[in-house]
């Protein structure tokens, strides 16, 4: 496959997936933390880092709205829920 073809298809999987994240919002940042070892900011904080690394600055708000399709502090008030005793142990022992 070609570096170009190879690029469209990961772009297209970064997408994807943003976009069921956004759709997903009943699904809390705590949890996909404790299960996968990463979670929105993660991967908006892993845009930012590779808008740098290409010499592109991207604030980290900017960079968050991308993933959360919205403000992030408009999107902890309709959808973050606090985390329960048991997410925060779990997050606690977690190892990320």
């Amino acid at each position: 496959m070609s570096a170009p073809t190879t690029t469209e298809l990961e772009a297209a999987a970064f997408r994807r997936l943003v976009a069921h994240l956004r759709e997903r919002s009943d699904v809390q940042n705590i949890d996909m933390m404790n299960l996968a070892g990463f979670c929105r900011n993660c991967l908006s904080r892993w845009y930012r880092e590779a808008a740098a690394e290409r010499g592109a600055t991207i604030a980290d708000p900017d960079a968050r709205e991308i993933v959360y399709g919205m403000p992030y502090k408009e999107w902890q008030a309709k959808h973050q829920r606090e985390a329960t005793a048991e997410q925060k142990a779990a997050f606690a022992t977690a190892a990320h």
